[in-house]
């Protein structure tokens, strides 16, 4: 048979032919439609320069190159997210879920209104914004955004107030973690972050998550151990309060920015800034707040804290910053519209600019706190 097929040049390359380029693609009279690309994203040399390679060695290797990539929004259930909440609330010390139909459980807010646990208190969804330029070989921080009442992270928090916007526009090297509280109602309750060790245990689960949204899982501790700078907007205040007391976080929460915020737990307020010298503590309000604001200033002065009523000033590590805006500021715009426009950015880049609070965020963690 070998003699046969060479007699009669049936060679392999006469049965098996290399590929031509138009094989590559569907003829005319094939089902596919060809299409011709729009424009070619760049153009490319003839021939290419031979890929980079590592050898097997014990010895150190170049350090980890971070691909090029785009910022990443998404949303993640996490267990250590504020609600569901089966606990007590500490300020009564009774059950959260105070009243019952059938099976049906729900909790009774101060004003008397009832808010179904199905309905307000199930989401444990958590929006995750990674900016393309942030880089975890830097020192960084993260952004824990505690959303006001009426509020979902979708319409509001991502949509409406462009808190990942905002953070991306700084330019700061900065990611953010923004829990659901109540689901669009009229309702402050601070869920699982009542719990002693709840910021931290929401951080630390939220690390792996971090680390795969930014493409290398091999960040995730640096993201469990990242400084935390926590906002918190008008019913976000007692979340971000709790967060201080007893979260467990210590002195890695680095930085305290409220916006319109100030509407009870003025203890807790003081009580970290005046043991937090090395952090910063920023707070804006319309005339909402404007009398608690008052309040928790008096009690700062008389615990001798010096205290600064605007931002034209450096921020800087013990920094203590109280700013009223005017009367035409409205408490629904205040994330996007307070002394300023865009007040989270323009915090974070103060934060930035200031050389003793960038040695502060790089900073070695320390022991949890409180």
């Amino acid at each position: 048979m070998l003699a046969a097929n060479a007699a009669t040049g049936d060679t392999f390359e006469d049965r098996f032919p290399a590929p031509q380029f138009k094989d590559r693609f569907p003829t005319e009279s094939e089902t596919f439609q060809q299409r011709q690309p729009a424009a070619a994203p760049r153009s490319r040399t003839a021939e290419a320069e031979p890929a980079p390679y590592r050898m097997a060695s014990l010895a150190p290797t170049v350090p980890y190159e971070r691909p090029a990539r785009e910022e990443q929004t998404t949303l993640v259930a996490l267990k250590s997210s504020a609600f569901p909440y089966l606990g007590n609330n500490p300020r009564t010390d009774e059950p959260f879920l105070n009243i019952s139909k059938g099976e049906r459980r729900g909790h009774r807010g101060l004003g008397g209104r009832v808010f179904w646990q199905d309905e307000t208190f199930n989401d444990n969804r958590v929006l995750m914004h990674v900016p393309e330029s942030f880089d975890a070989r830097k020192p960084g921080v993260i952004v824990v955004f505690f959303h006001g009442n009426g509020a979902t992270l979708e319409r509001d928090v991502r949509d409406r107030q462009l808190v990942p916007q905002q953070i991306s526009d700084s330019g700061v090297n900065a990611v953010l973690l923004a829990p659901q509280l109540a689901v669009d109602a009229a309702d402050s309750s601070a869920g699982k972050f009542w719990q002693p060790g709840g910021l931290k245990r929401f951080v630390t689960e939220s690390a792996d998550h971090l680390a795969r949204l930014y493409g290398d899982p091999r960040t995730a501790k640096t993201f469990a151990n990242m400084p935390v700078i926590i906002v918190g907007y008008s019913g976000g205040f007692m979340p971000a309060a709790w967060s201080l007391e007893v979260g467990g976080l210590g002195n890695r929460v680095r930085g305290v920015f409220l916006l319109d915020a100030v509407y009870g737990e003025l203890d807790k307020f003081e009580s970290w800034i005046v043991n937090n010298r090395s952090g910063f503590f920023v707070s804006s309000y319309t005339r909402s707040t404007k009398r608690h604001e008052k309040e928790l200033m008096a009690m700062l002065k008389e615990k001798g804290i010096a205290i600064s009523e605007d931002m034209d000033g450096p921020l800087r590590p013990g920094s203590v910053v109280f700013v009223e805006t005017p009367d035409g500021v409205t408490h629904r715009d205040y994330v996007t519209r307070a002394w300023t426009n865009n007040p989270v950015k323009e915090v974070l880049v103060k934060m930035a600019a200031t050389p003793a609070l960038t040695r502060v965020a790089a900073s070695a963690p320390s022991p949890a706190g409180r």
